[in-house]
């Protein structure tokens, strides 16, 4: 277990990078999804500026298959903290054609996630959006640096990132362009979770283990929602599950778990050996996903 000294050191630098944010840039944003590794970013922000209210809004994409736990959560969490939330709908992105809904039974609304994101970042002009991933989650985001370049189309050129020397944090841009913003990327899985035991941060209760209606396609045990269309003899049992990463219904993986407490939780990421993003359907529709994604202005 990391010591408290290793969780402070964290929080001073993920707060000096979200203090950086504030000072270089006009109009920044939360990216707020509902998951811990959000949750973990705004509660840092409260921190950052307290007593003051957090100087940033939260932006939701909401793709309308979104989990109903995490739509509440999202709602108390922002009355809470007197925070402003903006809600941009990926329904709304389809009905205007700006994208086109899969079919068939693979179907996700992940990906159409993007043009619903950069559309809003272009109507509030937002200059940076704050997000909370993480160099250990994935290949990809283990080449994002804290402050990520993004031009005047939305797209990341992973080969041709700005140097990071000495905590040092270069936000020049020009007009249309902007910057995503990952105050937690040197964090891990597990030092999110010890925080949030440490700070008593609430999470969503899908991350503890509960009853849900589930079936199993390619290994993986998925929501049987609504939104969600089955194969033949994809059959729906209740089973005990929890969430270890929470996004759209269509690609979030349950985990059979005994994990009912945060302890619980802790003891039980010591000794997996499946990644965090393992349960992921959208990280394997090809082998370089997440990557491709990215490059075209996902989170």
């Amino acid at each position: 277990m990391y010591t408290i000294t290793h969780l402070n050191e964290l929080e001073s630098e993920s707060i000096y990078v979200l203090r950086e944010v504030a000072a270089q840039f006009e109009r920044p944003v939360i990216l707020f999804s509902g998951g811990k590794d959000s949750i973990v970013i705004t509660h840092l922000a409260h921190k950052a500026f307290y007593p003051l209210r957090i100087p940033f809004p939260l932006l939701h994409i909401d793709t309308g298959h979104n989990f109903q736990e995490t739509l509440d959560y999202r709602d108390a969490l922002a009355a809470q903290l007197g925070a402003t939330l903006i809600v941009a709908s990926v329904q709304e992105s389809i009905d205007a054609g700006r994208v086109k809904e899969e079919t068939g039974y693979n179907a996700s609304r992940n990906k159409l996630q993007t043009t619903t994101l950069l559309d809003a970042i272009e109507k509030y002009k937002f200059d940076a959006a704050i997000g909370g991933a993480r160099r250990d989650e994935e290949k990809a985001r283990a080449k994002e640096r804290f402050f990520s370049h993004r031009d005047e189309f939305g797209q990341w050129d992973p080969k041709n990132q700005r140097p990071e020397l000495w905590n040092i944090f270069n936000g020049k841009k020009n007009i249309g362009e902007h910057f995503r913003v990952f105050p937690i990327s040197n964090w891990t899985e597990m030092d999110v979770w010890q925080y949030i035991y440490k700070e008593r941060v609430p999470v969503p209760s899908l991350y503890f283990t509960h009853e849900r209606e589930v079936f199993e396609r390619d290994g993986q045990w998925l929501a049987a929602a609504p939104c969600m269309k089955r194969r033949p003899g994809e059959n729906v049992r209740a089973m005990q599950v929890r969430c270890r990463t929470i996004g759209d219904i269509s690609c979030t993986g349950l985990t059979a778990s005994r994990a009912t407490s945060l302890e619980e939780i802790i003891d039980e990421i010591a000794t997996t050996r499946v990644t965090e993003r393992g349960g992921r359907a959208d990280d394997k529709r090809s082998e370089n996903a997440m990557e491709d994604r990215k490059i075209s202005g996902y989170f």
